[in-house]
């Protein structure tokens, strides 16, 4: 047990203080592109791939992983880099873990790992349009100069790729818990634009209004505005949902900044993130969110927001 949560608290070290590793590489162009460090398992080079027949265009191929096959995705092609490298060979692949699922990606030259800071991760440009696939974009020195990096949105990859489903099972429904439910309204915070998509598009279907905020900073200031005009943050909305890392201020900073607030700190907050494995409760609980769910799962976040609106009709009832 002491050498679990010793591992815990150097996985949750750099979260914790709002900062984060960045493995970059390039897709053959001028760009240098990024993904976080905390959701890779490894990089190696290409393996060997077998043919899937009928697998979405994006996937090259399968490959033997620890035991099971998981597929390899063109990761240039699936975020329409522009195919202006005829001599393009990829040379690695990342396996990451996303949304409970192990994949690779087809990647070319691997240039370094930085620790950096939230604070200094940007959102995307208006410019950049909704059919972009970053997250966000930092900037980092290298061999003297500052270079530009784009952090790719996977979650928008992958959900091209695999279809989600946001149905929610019949049977998990409470009748007397739902009609509550309606015009209810839940803070979803989360830098992908398709994952905020997927929550909605499952909790709108028991007439809950969603919020949006695109990172922790932008949520803290919306939560703050509320308390500053005298509103009880807990009236505003039934709950929060937010994702763990994001530009600015990941979702651990967003939470334990709430937790300081005494003017919002009873507020009921959920962890939705892609990161997957056994020390997220152990993070969960290092930061107080209430809950954990790892994406993308329908019934859990409609579980969640029952249990959440079962505790305020009790309290109410007292």
């Amino acid at each position: 047990m002491s050498n679990l949560m010793s591992s815990i608290d150097q996985r949750t070290q750099l979260v914790g203080e709002n900062r984060l590793e960045l493995l970059m590489f390039k897709l053959g162009s001028r760009h240098t592109f990024a993904l976080n460090v905390f959701k890779v398992r490894e990089v190696i080079t290409v393996p060997p791939l077998n043919q899937l027949p009928g697998s979405h265009h994006h996937i090259k191929g399968i490959t033997n992983y620890r035991g099971g096959s998981i597929p390899i995705i063109d990761l240039r092609t699936a975020i329409h880099l522009s195919n202006n490298s005829a001599h393009y060979e990829p040379q690695n692949v990342i396996i990451t873990e996303y949304n409970r699922s192990v994949q690779g990606f087809l990647i070319g030259q691997i240039m370094n790992i930085v620790n950096t800071s939230w604070s200094d991760i940007q959102p995307p440009p208006t410019s950049a349009g909704k059919n972009n696939y970053l997250t966000a974009f930092t900037r980092v020195e290298n061999d003297g100069e500052m270079e530009l990096v784009e952090i790719i949105d996977v979650e928008k990859v992958l959900s091209e790729i695999i279809e989600y489903d946001t149905s929610i099972s019949e049977d998990l429904l409470d009748s007397d818990i739902k009609e509550h439910l309606v015009g209810q309204k839940v803070l979803v915070v989360d830098d992908s634009s398709t994952a905020r998509g997927q929550i909605r598009e499952t909790l709108t279907q028991l007439g809950i209004e969603i919020i949006e905020e695109k990172d922790g900073l932008r949520a803290l200031n919306l939560l703050q505005s509320w308390a500053d005009e005298g509103k009880v943050v807990t009236d505003e909305i039934l709950m929060m949902f937010t994702d763990a890392e994001m530009p600015q201020m990941d979702g651990y900073r967003l939470t334990a900044e709430v937790r300081k607030d005494p003017r919002m700190s009873d507020l009921f907050i959920a962890l939705n993130t892609s990161l997957s494995g056994t020390f997220n409760e152990a993070m969960v609980e290092k930061v107080g969110c209430n809950r954990f769910i790892s994406k993308f799962q329908p019934d859990l976040l409609v579980d969640v927001v029952q249990e959440r609106m079962r505790e305020v009709l009790k309290a109410n009832e007292n």
